[in-house]
Formats: structure tokens, C-alpha cells, sequence
């Protein structure tokens, strides 16, 4: 029921489900500070995951209505039946209508009978037909509390089938009635989750509750915090009993009001070939749409792009980003040079390439400049190891290139490694400043630690950043500056196409 568990954007990790899929009932506690999601989160896995007929989202801090102008999806027909407000339950207990007084009494009735209700309300194995109140009737003699005399009485009308309910919040219900918050979660995790085949998630106000997680199966916390002055939300998984948990976090964003977490992109289908898409005037286009977006339109002509990657990226995420550039700019008629960051091949870079464009189309307009070998017997790579035939061997290659727009590429830290100590800044500046007055395109890959890191990021008319949060890719602009945003892969088209989600 996950309407996107297909791809590496979802809305419930899936040891979540796993978690709640098991047999008999299971409590889960999400704690987290205002702000985080909570609400949100609880409200989409009924949503997503269970019958509108056989879940029940128990609203104590707001009204129904305030919800409603929140999360304007819950105004659905399944939504709405699912929803109880705390408050309205409250004054029809205080102020029956006609013959509420009947229905009062005899609840009370039911309650009082059981005290007495049998100690074993089901046999081993089978699923109870009856809810059980033993614990709710010694919570009663302290206090009524008609919101939750309606939740077991919803369960019990569903039993022996599994009821899946959300309590929004613990504080809510304990303050409004002077309940001890243990005593409380000790109550429905007692009567509903262990003897009655019930899920429960109960909502915490508080970013942590010590006092509580050992009464619960499960114990999730939703955490906002700050990169670079750049919100990131999360959700980690602090404890699933009997629950394999794979992933301890996963990134998320609520945009649009809905919550949507990643995870890794790996094992996505992929496009056969890659369609080109139009430059628009005076610019050229990432090859992705969001990120044109991000950047007013693409990469100016005559530009030169930075691209910083810390050490948790791995090559496979970055090139996710440089792969789309490179094939539109190959299939519209341009050519690229380059000079790979460490740990690359050219072989690698190819086979990688012709997966989605011809291979000639790769061989006759790409040129590797290679400082590490005297001779290549591959066109696309340019042998520069032998000092006397290297800048015959430059100039015959570049040839093949003449009249095309060029896409240059860098990896700075083999740059910094050929010039050794004598890093010649001037020479890097004087050669972007020929580009930058002409047609051409320059983009580089800057890594950590490297001595020439801030005359790089001066000359960059766009600056981009790459980090990894709980195993997913992110991206955010430096120049010009932006929020972050999750890299994915496109679900629709497959790889090598892939869109940007911002975090919000």
C-alpha cells in the first residue's frame, strides 16, 4: 500500500512496515521536537498502510477542523471516518444529546463488568474477539476518559481483525486528565497492543522519553537540525523489536505537507538510450531538469562550474550528476576533454557512457588526457606521458574537436598531484579566463584537502556542494546559494535521468 516503495523515494521505511506486519498487536512511540513531522508521519501510514474501516487517529491537540486546513488530503471520504476529536469527544460525554444519557450508563456498565472479564480472553494462537479493559477500568476509577472508552469500543467492534490506532499526543490525553504518562502507555500497551491484536502509535511532544521507550515495542525520533545553515530532517529507528533494522536513518523532507523519506538509489531500471534536450539560448542545459531549475535555466556559456563532493560520496553519486551533462552535450554536437579525478579510467568512463549513446559518438568527441601513459592506441585517449611526444600527441587530438563547443572537465585533485608543489594558480586562472570569453563549458570535481581548494571556489562563477545524510546523495548550491536538495533517480524514466527533491 506504500504508493512508492517501487523506488528509492517512499514515505514508510520498510522496516516500519515489517515492524507492524507481524503477528498480534505492536506499540510504536515517535518522539521528536515541534516541527519535526510527527503528525504528518502518523497520518500518512494510516493513510498508506492500513483500512480506512480499521484505523482510528485520535487527534488531542488540535481540533479535526485545524487539521483539516493543515492537510487539506484528509477532507477524503476514508480520511475523514477515521479521524476522533478529542474535544467534541469530550462534550458529548459532558453534554448528551437525547438518550446519551442511556448510552453513558451503559458504558459505564460495561466497564464495571470488566473488572470481572476473564483472565484469559483468548486461547494460545487465536485472536481475541474481545477487547480487553482490564487495566482501563482501574485507570477509570481516577478519571472518565470518554476519548479513549471510544477507541476500545471502535476496537472491540473490529476484533478479531487488527486495529491500527494513533494517539496524537501522550501529553495531550495525561495532561488533559492529571494521568501519569507510564501509567498511561502502560494502560493501552496492557489492554490493546498485548491482549487485543492492536497497533499503536503513540505521538510524543518531546524529542525524548526515557521513562517510556521500555513499555513500547518500538521507538522511532524525527530530528530537524542544520548543514551550512541548511535545514535537514531525519528519521532514525532506535529500537523495532524482533525487527531487523537494515538502515538506522533515512533522510526525509515535507514538502507539500506530505512525508517523504529516501533511501540509496541502487539496482533502478535504465533508459535504453538518452533523448536530447534543447540548450536553452546562451546557456546549456545539466541534463537535469531540476537542477536547470536550481541554476535559473543551466550553465551559461563561457561559465565554469565547482562541484565539491566530501569524502562519504561515493564516484557512482557524483557522476549521477555529471553523467546527464556530458551525454547532452555529446549528442547536441559538443566535445569534451578531460582530466579524470583519481580513481577513474578512461575505459570506465566509456563503458559507463555508451550505454545510453552510440559508441562512436563517444569515441570521436571525447578526448582523455592521460599524463601517466607515453602512448595510447585508443582514440578518446590522449597519451601525455612521454614530455617530447605530448604536445604533438595534445595538438593532433584536439583536431578532431575543432569547431565544436567544448565541455572541459577537471579532477582537481589529479591536477594537484601532476603540478606536485609547484601548483601554478596562474596558469589554471589564465586558462579559465580564455574560457570564460568564449562557447565553451568548464566544470571541475574538487575533493577534500586539496592545497589549491580556495582558488578554485574563487574562479567558479557556479558552486555546488555534494554530501551524503543517512545513505542519499544530496546536492545545494554555494553560488548561487539554495536549500538542499536529495538526489534520485528519475522513477518514470530510470537511470541516467534523475531529479532533485528539495528538503523543506
Amino acid at each position: 500500500m506504500n504508493r512508492k516503495s517501487e523506488t528509492n523515494v517512499m514515505s514508510t521505511p520498510r522496516e516500519i512496515r515489517e515492524f507492524f506486519s507481524k503477528q498480534g498487536g505492536r506499540s510504536l512511540l515517535i518522539k521528536g521536537g515541534p516541527g519535526t513531522g510527527k503528525t504528518t508521519f502518523a497520518l500518512q501510514y494510516l493513510e498508506e498502510n492500513t483500512h480506512p474501516e480499521k484505523s482510528v487517529y485520535l487527534s488531542t491537540r488540535v481540533s479535526d477542523e485545524s487539521l483539516y486546513q493543515h492537510f487539506p488530503w484528509l477532507r477524503e471520504k476514508d480520511m475523514e471516518a477515521r479521524i476522533m476529536d478529542s474535544s467534541k469527544i469530550l462534550l458529548e460525554a459532558l453534554y448528551p444529546e437525547e438518550g446519551g444519557e442511556e448510552i453513558v450508563e451503559e458504558m459505564d456498565h460495561r466497564v464495571e463488568a470488566a473488572r470481572d472479564f476473564l483472565k484469559s480472553i483468548k486461547g494460545e494462537g487465536e485472536a481475541p474477539h474481545k477487547v480487553d479493559r482490564r487495566m482501563l477500568a482501574v485507570l477509570l476509577e481516577q478519571n472518565r476518559v470518554p476519548e479513549i472508552e471510544r477507541v476500545y469500543d471502535k476496537v472491540n467492534s473490529i476484533l478479531p481483525e487488527k486495529t491500527t490506532v494513533v494517539i496524537d499526543s501522550v501529553e495531550g490525553i495525561t495532561h488533559k486528565y492529571n494521568f501519569d504518562q507510564e501509567e498511561f502507555v502502560m494502560v493501552i500497551q496492557k489492554d490493546l497492543v498485548e491482549n487485543s491484536n492492536t497497533n499503536v502509535i503513540f505521538v510524543l511532544e518531546k524529542p525524548e522519553a526515557q521513562n517510556l521507550e521500555y513499555l513500547v515495542d518500538g521507538v522511532v525520533q524525527l530530528k530537524c537540525w542544520y548543514h551550512e545553515g541548511r535545514i535537514v530532517r531525519e528519521i532514525r529507528m532506535e529500537k523495532l523489536r524482533a525487527t531487523e533494522i537494515r538502515q538506522p536513518s533515512y533522510l526525509l523532507t515535507l514538502q507539500g505537507g506530505r512525508f517523504t523519506l529516501f533511501e540509496p538509489f541502487e539496482n533502478h531500471k535504465k533508459t535504453s538510450a538518452w533523448t536530447p534536450i534543447e540548450n536553452p539560448q546562451g546557456k546549456y542545459t545539466t541534463g537535469i531538469a531540476d537542477l536547470d531549475t536550481l541554476l535559473g535555466g543551466g550553465l551559461k556559456k563561457g561559465s565554469y562550474t565547482v562541484l565539491e563532493v566530501d569524502n562519504s560520496v561515493e564516484n557512482k553519486h557524483y557522476q549521477a550528476i555529471l553523467r546527464p551533462l556530458f551525454l547532452n552535450f555529446l549528442v547536441t554536437g559538443g566535445g569534451i576533454t578531460a582530466v579524470l579525478p583519481g580513481g577513474h579510467h578512461p575505459e570506465t568512463m566509456r563503458n559507463d557512457m555508451v550505454q545510453y549513446i552510440r559508441p562512436d559518438v563517444f569515441d570521436k568527441n571525447v578526448r582523455i588526457l592521460d599524463h601517466f601513459i607515453p602512448r595510447s592506441d585508443k582514440e578518446y585517449v590522449v597519451a601525455l606521458g612521454d614530455p617530447k611526444e605530448a604536445p604533438a600527441n595534445y595538438r593532433n587530438a584536439m583536431r578532431a574537436l575543432d569547431g565544436k563547443p567544448i565541455l572541459d572537465y577537471t579532477g582537481f585533485d589529479t591536477l594537484e598531484y601532476l603540478m606536485g608543489n609547484k601548483i601554478q594558480i596562474s596558469e589554471l586562472l589564465t586558462g579559465v579566463a580564455k574560457l570564460k570569453v568564449s562557447e565553451n563549458l568548464g566544470i571541475g570535481v574538487l575533493k577534500p584537502g586539496l592545497k589549491l581548494a580556495q582558488e578554485v571556489v574563487n574562479m567558479a562563477d557556479v558552486y555546488l556542494k555534494m554530501t551524503t545524510i543517512g545513505r542519499t546523495p544530496v546536492i545545494y548550491g554555494v553560488k548561487p546559494s539554495t536549500t538542499i536538495y536529495a538526489l534520485t533517480v528519475d522513477d518514470e524514466k530510470g537511470l541516467p535521468y534523475m531529479r532533485l527533491t528539495p528538503l523543506v
